[in-house]
């Protein structure tokens, strides 16, 4: 039988390599295995250890550690430790030198191009997913977008869009 410290490496090792852009681009696949493939958790547990990884100093990809640690206590939050941050720092570590000789080759900025549409895409997709667990309808949907929106487009500061969004859910739902 299997042991299942064995499946958090599974689910942890692959998804320590797909951390570009940093830990909030894997929290769709983050969702995904520990809500539909593991049943480890519920949707609400899941957004409640989101809010809490975020609450807390430390790197994006310490929501690993939690679910790990709500699934299977601290031994698994070890394991899921490990498993997230050890194979990246040591591909990061390894290619260190390599990208310090080469800064500036055509490969570099041809590398760092195709990246940064992707890490993008992946913190959208983790954005979809968190909006979709919190079951904030079309509501949450448009107050996203429309923050995204001026964000982009104006030196809005997020310190006033995060109460001012709250406040339109007070209103609504009072």
């Amino acid at each position: 039988m299997e042991h299942p410290f064995w499946r958090i490496l599974l689910v942890f090792l692959p998804l320590s390599f797909l951390t570009v852009g940093g830990g909030q681009s894997i929290v769709s696949d983050i969702h995904r295995q520990a809500v539909d493939v593991q049943g480890w958790m519920s949707d609400a547990r899941f957004l409640e250890l989101f809010a809490i990884s975020r609450l807390t100093p430390g790197p994006g990809a310490l929501l690993s550690p939690m679910v790990a640690f709500d699934a299977m206590g601290v031994w698994g939050a070890l394991v899921a430790a490990f498993a997230i941050f050890t194979p990246s720092s040591i591909l990061v570590w390894g290619l260190a030198g390599l990208w310090r000789r080469t800064r500036g080759a055509a490969w570099q900025k041809a590398v760092e191009r195709g990246l940064a549409p992707v890490a993008a895409g992946m913190i959208l997709a983790a954005g979809a997913t968190l909006l979709s667990v919190a079951e904030g309808g079309w509501l949450a949907w448009a107050v996203a977008a429309i923050s995204t929106l001026l964000l982009m487009t104006t030196r809005a500061s997020p310190f006033v869009l995060l109460p001012a969004g709250a406040l339109v859910f007070w209103m609504v739902f009072g």
